[in-house]
């Protein structure tokens, strides 16, 4: 066993793919899971951009414990990979939460990576939506407080669509109030059967706590910034890019779903995950 087995819990995980092919890893939001062909289906599959008759795709499901972060997942991820016998992955692509481990991922461990892939995230949380978190969180300590936890969860779950969302897709998309609050609710009240208060806090948390050492990273790395994306907006994106130690790009989604775009944009998006992963590397 070795000294990461020893010390970090091993998530669980999910492989899909031919033996012996090579690794990419693909992690997405708080809500994703290992099934990556399940909720990446237009990106992670057979004949897709992750192709599943080329690669093993790796998915893991994220741990949730008090105090966990973005560096703890990646430990996780790297004892899986002790676990498979894997010492370097073909590429790592993260989205959302998923980006800012991988980023992690990259700056612990560069010599087990080829390619990294990041889309919607930075190297740190953005002021603003550590503010939107900073009350998700506070409903839901107060939700759990007298004893309405799921009804918590999905009022912060709701308040967080707005910055998953973008402001010009609401205008096109709704007419009035009524529309509003039913898109809001129907999808909050649906995550929140299946997302407990603690997972929410931990995640939350957790992408608050979410710092990186750019200058750390050296893999060859694709940045994909989604317009209208507030959480991490392109301004940043291009900060991080200019202060990666290895040779990056930027590359734009157009979209109107803003941040979510990762989920809303599968076709486009698996364009660009395919040049990404099947570019050489020097």
């Amino acid at each position: 066993m070795s000294a990461v087995e020893a010390a970090v819990e091993l998530p669980q995980y999910e492989v899909v793919g031919k033996t012996d092919a090579p690794v990419v890893i693909a992690l997405g939001g708080i809500s994703a899971n290992r099934r990556v062909c399940e909720w990446w289906p237009g990106v992670a599959g057979a004949h897709r951009a992750l192709d599943t008759e080329r690669y093993r795709v790796l998915g893991v499901d994220y741990l949730d414990r008090p105090g966990i972060s973005t560096h703890d997942q990646a430990d996780a991820i790297a004892t899986v990979l002790d676990q498979l016998g894997v010492q370097r992955a073909h590429a790592l692509i993260g989205a959302s939460y998923g980006g800012m481990v991988a980023l992690a991922f990259a700056e612990l461990y560069p010599e087990r990576l080829e390619r990294l892939v990041v889309i919607g995230a930075a190297d740190r949380a953005h002021p603003m939506i550590t503010a939107q978190r900073v009350i998700q969180r506070r409903i839901i300590e107060l939700g759990v407080e007298v004893g309405r936890e799921q009804d918590a969860v999905t009022l912060a779950r709701a308040l967080a669509i707005t910055t998953y969302r973008s402001a010009r897709e609401f205008e096109e998309r709704f007419i009035g109030r009524r529309d509003v609050e039913s898109f809001l609710f129907h999808n909050a009240e649906r995550f929140a059967q299946g997302f407990s208060a603690q997972r929410y806090l931990a995640l939350s948390l957790s992408s608050d706590m979410h710092r990186v050492d750019p200058s750390r990273v050296t893999a060859v790395t694709t940045l994909v910034a989604a317009e209208g994306d507030t959480v991490v907006p392109r301004e940043q994106v291009e900060r991080l890019a200019s202060a990666l130690a290895g040779p990056s790009r930027i590359v734009d989604l157009p979209a109107t779903t803003g941040h979510d775009a990762f989920l809303t944009e599968q076709d486009a998006l698996g364009r660009i995950l395919h040049n990404a992963v099947t570019q050489s590397v020097s």
